[in-house]
């Protein structure tokens, strides 16, 4: 299964003048995940403002060799991206869940499992614009197509979290242009880290597609 290394905002008085220059826009939706041509599961999403920041939150349904698996995943940000809290929690074979707070560059983890005794770990990056892309979470690639400055355009680095696996590390997202896809033309960005490579595909700011050529593994909107 692809581990989705996996995907934002801030106001004060002048609300609606923070939304206007936010990268993000309200919007929902759902995926398929398919490995080698195969349906394993569904995400369902949405992206939306809430008071000064922005929220995001999936809910996926996996199919695993040992029964089926439920993610949920609680993104907020501030309106230029930058993370303000996240949590997640799993429901299948075990059972987890997590509470991470972003101060600045910092992350702090809570971590809850089934059994054991609350644990916390925290991470230090070199920049608060931390991406955070969690396992079969995929709207995150959305917000993380949202955060990618399609002006300046060209590879852009950033730190990243992966929160499942409490694996830090940075990814580099760049432009490669339009390309026919089935018929139509779509922009593709390619995300890379040191152990996966995916490629997202756009129409407009709609992300519709998520592809892993390692893993045989692609995301389709509904």
């Amino acid at each position: 299964m692809l581990a989705a290394c996996g995907l934002a905002f801030l106001v004060a008085a002048g609300a609606a003048n923070s939304k206007n220059s936010s990268p993000f826009a309200p919007e929902k939706g759902s995926f398929k995940i398919l490995v080698n041509g195969q349906a394993m599961g569904k995400e369902e999403f949405e992206i939306g403002p809430n008071g000064g920041n922005w929220v995001a939150h999936g809910n996926s349904e996996i199919q695993a060799p040992e029964g089926v698996t439920h993610v949920s995943g609680t993104l907020e940000l501030h309106a230029d991206g930058t993370p303000v809290r996240y949590e997640w929690s799993t429901l299948g074979a075990k059972k987890a869940a997590a509470t991470i707070t972003f101060t600045g560059p910092t992350a702090t983890i809570e971590l809850r499992l089934e059994g054991a005794r609350p644990f916390t770990q925290q991470f230090t990056f070199n920049s608060p614009q931390i991406v955070v892309l969690d396992n079969n979470l995929y709207y995150q690639y959305a917000v993380l197509a949202r955060i990618y400055d399609w002006g300046k355009k060209g590879p852009q680095t950033f730190p990243v979290l992966v929160p499942q696996e409490l694996t830090p590390g940075t990814i580099t997202v760049e432009s490669l242009g339009s390309q026919d896809v089935g018929g139509k033309k779509l922009d593709e960005l390619s995300v890379k880290t040191e152990d996966l490579e995916v490629d997202l595909y756009l129409e407009g700011q709609r992300l519709v597609r998520i592809t892993a050529p390692s893993s045989n593994a692609e995301i389709l909107r509904d």
